[in-house]
C-alpha cells in the first residue's frame, strides 16, 4: 500500500515539472545592424531590446 501511495505521489509531482520551455527552443536572437536600427521606432527598438535580454536570462544568450 505504502509502495502505491509513494508511486501515485511521486507521479503527481513529476507532471508538475517543467522544463527550460520552447522559448529558448524556437527563439534567437535578433541582431541588426546600426543602419537597420535606425530606421526602427522607439517602441520597436524597446520590444527587440526586451527579446533580447529575455534570451539571456532564459537561455543564457551572449551579447
Amino acid at each position: 500500500m505504502v509502495k502505491i501511495l509513494t508511486l501515485a505521489v511521486l507521479l503527481a509531482i513529476s507532471g508538475c515539472q517543467t522544463t527550460k520551455g520552447s522559448f529558448c527552443a524556437i527563439a534567437k536572437p535578433v541582431r541588426l545592424s546600426e543602419a537597420q536600427v535606425l530606421q526602427l521606432s522607439d517602441a520597436e527598438v524597446k520590444a527587440l531590446l526586451a527579446h533580447n535580454q529575455r534570451g539571456q536570462r532564459l537561455c543564457g544568450w551572449k551579447p
